[in-house]
């Protein structure tokens, strides 16, 4: 383009791992550079170099997203054991996306990208199931004790204004055997309330909650208490005037009764149930690269990422020199969704309109029957149909989005 459209603020970019990096480097050099002016504050996420700098290249970069509003986030790895000797790492080090969720608090909406030729796996959905997921505490800042012979673990808290110390037994272990510690905080739980409650009249649609209270208690009741206390006093009223409802009820419950629902609701979860119940929505939906995912903090701070991991077996693949069928739609959909925040904040109508045109060029190009492989195995079989590889798909798009751009 001749001129290209100008961002006026800048973006926080966070590269990422695998095939997804490979993938989000063509997304830039082939849809948005191109088309856009664009200023970016640049970390690199990738596993070696969060490594090389203790974790600290995460941090800024949640700190950067405090400092510019927006962030845009490529999957990356959470290193296990093995992958700590893949890469020769000092340590198996904490999941970025939590550390950066702990950092910005707030709540992570994820919803499937839906195509006209793709029918979802469940038959009774159709429209789109956004799940809210609580992005805060549980196993992702948990705290774990690999236990090393027989004794008694206790739970210690102390006081911070110099009252008793309290200490409440947990299990007196007969031998080896492992412990972990989640928390949560109760003003993270109530943002994650207002942020779900404000989600769902913005978009008319009813508020599902789900926890297992019966057997938590104390934790998973004190979510689901803070969840009714917050809309009986300021949501009740607004619900009913705009025609929809809240609803509590056990998460195996809500399971069960999701796969009968048509969809249009949204799903609001604790942050391990959000993380793999999303997934599902995902596949169900398609394939877990058709979920978009927008991490929103009460401070006015947006990270917008792909939902699905860094499709390692396809990276080992493309290594080798093999080709590939990856499927960028989400990765393509953190960047629209991030450079339409970023619109909306700037006042630039220009940048929004170009973020709704390369998802419209994206949705087209599945639509006509240029797909990758994981969709194609999916959609109505039709004549026009064709697995592209993966860098065939997003020139497909581009070829798509310049059509838009020109009228």
């Amino acid at each position: 383009m001749a001129n290209k459209i100008k961002v006026k603020t800048t973006i926080v970019e966070m590269d990422g791992d695998e095939m997804a990096r490979v993938m989000w480097k063509m997304v830039k050099d082939k849809l948005l550079f191109p088309c856009l002016d664009i200023n970016i504050d640049y970390y690199d996420l990738h596993v070696k170099h969060r490594d090389d700098t203790d974790d600290k290249v995460t941090i800024d970069a949640a700190k950067a997203i405090m400092k510019y509003g927006v962030g845009i986030k490529c999957a990356t790895i959470t290193p296990n054991e093995d992958r700590v000797k893949e890469y020769s790492l000092k340590k198996a080090w904490k999941s970025p996306n939590g550390t950066i969720r702990a950092m910005l608090d707030g709540t992570v909406f994820r919803k499937p990208i839906l195509v006209n030729n793709i029918k979802p796996a469940v038959s009774a959905w159709k429209k789109p199931i956004t799940i809210g997921r609580h992005a805060y505490g549980d196993v992702y800042s948990n705290t774990e004790f690999a236990v090393p012979a027989a004794g008694k673990l206790e739970l210690v808290f102390t006081p911070q204004d110099g009252s008793k110390t309290i200490s409440v037994p947990v299990f007196n272990f007969p031998g080896k055997g492992i412990a972990q510690v989640n928390h949560n905080l109760e003003q993270s739980i109530l943002s994650f309330a207002r942020a779900c409650f404000t989600y769902a009249l913005s978009e008319k649609i009813d508020l599902w909650f789900s926890t297992k209270d019966t057997i938590s208690k104390i934790y998973d009741a004190s979510f689901r208490e803070i969840f009714e206390r917050e809309f009986n006093k300021n949501w009740k009223d607004k619900f009913k005037t705009a025609g929809i409802e809240y609803f509590f009820t056990l998460i195996d419950d809500a399971v069960a009764r999701i796969m009968k629902t048509e969809g249009g609701i949204l799903w609001a979860l604790k942050n391990y149930d959000g993380d793999v119940l999303s997934d599902m929505i995902a596949s169900a939906n398609g394939s877990l690269a058709m979920m978009t995912s927008v991490l929103v903090s009460p401070n006015g701070w947006f990270e917008f990422e792909a939902a699905h991991g860094t499709v390692q077996k396809h990276y080992y693949k493309h290594l080798k020199g093999e080709e590939t069928s990856s499927n960028s739609m989400a990765l393509i959909f953190a960047w629209t969704g991030g450079l339409r925040k970023r619109g909306e904040i700037d006042h630039t109508p220009a940048v929004i309109e170009f973020a709704d045109k390369l998802e419209a060029a994206a949705l087209a190009t599945v639509e006509e029957g240029t797909m990758t492989g994981d969709l194609l195995v999916l959609a109505e079989k039709r004549p026009s149909n064709k697995k592209v590889n993966t860098e065939g798909f997003i020139d497909a798009i581009a070829v798509n989005l310049q059509k838009k751009l020109n009228g």
